[in-house]
């Protein structure tokens, strides 16, 4: 007679064994680190660095160049607000996000249509925002339970990282001769492929992690406090943007050799990626705020270069100050929105990045406005300079408890 089959228990559904294992910190630092770099480095600022070149190739007007600026400006306000609203896991955003920001940019150097283009730049808009806002609050999140808060300064030298590369492989395009184009394709083909490399890591079924005892169950309050972070963040986005637009447009007024003015946004974004890991841990020490205030100062300080010394060196100074000091602040109010916030600052960081949008966008208007006559932005950075450091007076008033995430 034949033996019975032993029939094995089923195993219950959703069971630890059945779930992937959450990723290290180290792998989760260097996801956080590549996702940022596709989101900012190429999905907002890889236009910077092209636009000298668009304006060669493609007879592109600073006009024209200010249109499609807006239009990426203008998709990253969409993508902030739409964060705050719509229920999505932060994996599966982040993964869209760097998909659209790739097949836009492989798509500006498919077409010469400066509609089509306004489009893609929005589109890149949109999706650099959602990144940014998820990447952040995942990887945070994540390194924050993992007892590793040190490697968030990893994760944010990816915007300069981004910036370096995207901006060194346009001076390689601009000595070899090649054209936008050609630049674009490369460029999109890159942050592919950085996506491609992450993908597992930001697995939607990973198991999220929590932390006994810590505020992630905190309700997010917008009292005043709040409101001061999303000013002063805003303010950020105003005071940086007419040199983070403009440098290399103000580095060839100065002098007309591209192997010269086209060093201005890889050392932007060379500094950008330097000092983040500096700071992680003297911001431990000094505070989120404080860092955050000090670094609104010293780029009141480098936004005004080109303004009191309209020249190459001042030019190039700039590029390290204002590229030195971004991600300092980006770091630093992030984790702040995170301290506040807990497991709800999602909602935080988007509102601060809707605000970040906003100023950005009127940065620009702005500097069109106040520019001289010869195209010169003199009168521009002077007002950037002014909203920066009014928005470090404004830090200085500090919420009674301070946080450090």
């Amino acid at each position: 007679m034949a033996t019975p089959r032993a029939v094995s228990a089923p195993r219950a559904t959703g069971s630890i064994a059945d779930r992937p294992s959450a990723p290290s910190p180290e792998a989760v630092a260097m996801a956080g680190l590549l996702a940022l770099a596709v989101a900012m480095g190429i999905g907002r600022f890889a236009f910077t660095p092209l636009l000298p070149m668009m304006q060669r190739d493609e007879g592109l007007s600073l006009a024209q160049g200010a249109w499609l600026a807006a239009a990426n400006y203008a998709g990253y306000l969409l993508g902030a607000l739409s964060a705050m609203r719509v229920p999505i896991r932060a994996p599966v955003a982040i993964r869209a996000a760097l998909v659209a920001i790739g097949v836009a940019t492989l798509g500006m150097g498919l077409t010469h249509e400066l509609l089509t283009w306004v489009a893609l730049r929005l589109v890149a808009g949109v999706a650099s925002a959602w990144a940014l806002v998820f990447a952040s609050a995942w990887s945070l999140e994540r390194l924050a339970v993992a007892g590793r808060p040190l490697l968030s300064g990893r994760v944010f030298a990816g915007v300069g990282t981004g910036i370096a590369i995207a901006g060194a492989l346009c001076l390689a395009a601009m000595r070899a001769g090649e054209n936008a184009a050609h630049a674009w394709l490369a460029i999109g083909a890159l942050a592919l492929t950085a996506t491609a490399s992450i993908w597992r890591v930001l697995a939607p079924g990973a198991r999220r992690p929590l932390r006994p005892g810590a505020r992630d169950e905190a309700a997010l309050s917008w009292d005043a406090d709040a409101a001061r972070l999303v000013a002063c963040y805003g303010a950020f986005g105003f005071g940086y943007i007419i040199p983070g637009t403009f440098l290399p447009v103000m580095a060839r007024q100065a002098i007309r050799d591209p192997l010269i003015f086209g060093w201005a946004w890889p050392l932007f974004g060379a500094a950008a990626a330097i000092t983040p890991l500096l700071a992680a841990a003297p911001t431990r020490r000094l505070g989120n705020r404080r860092v955050w205030m000090l670094s609104h100062v010293a780029m009141a300080i480098g936004v005004l270069l080109p303004a009191w010394s309209p020249g190459i060196p001042s030019v190039m100074a700039a590029a390290v100050v204002v590229g030195a000091t971004f991600m300092v602040i980006t770091l630093t109010a992030m984790q702040e929105a995170r301290a506040m916030a807990g497991a709800r600052a999602t909602r935080l960081m988007a509102a601060m990045t809707a605000a970040f949008a906003v100023g950005q966008i009127l940065g620009p208007v702005c500097a069109s406005y106040l520019a001289d006559g010869d195209g010169r932005f003199g009168r521009a950075l002077l007002l950037a300079s002014a909203v920066l450091l009014a928005s470090a007076w404004l830090l200085r008033q500090r919420r009674t408890r301070e946080a450090i995430g």
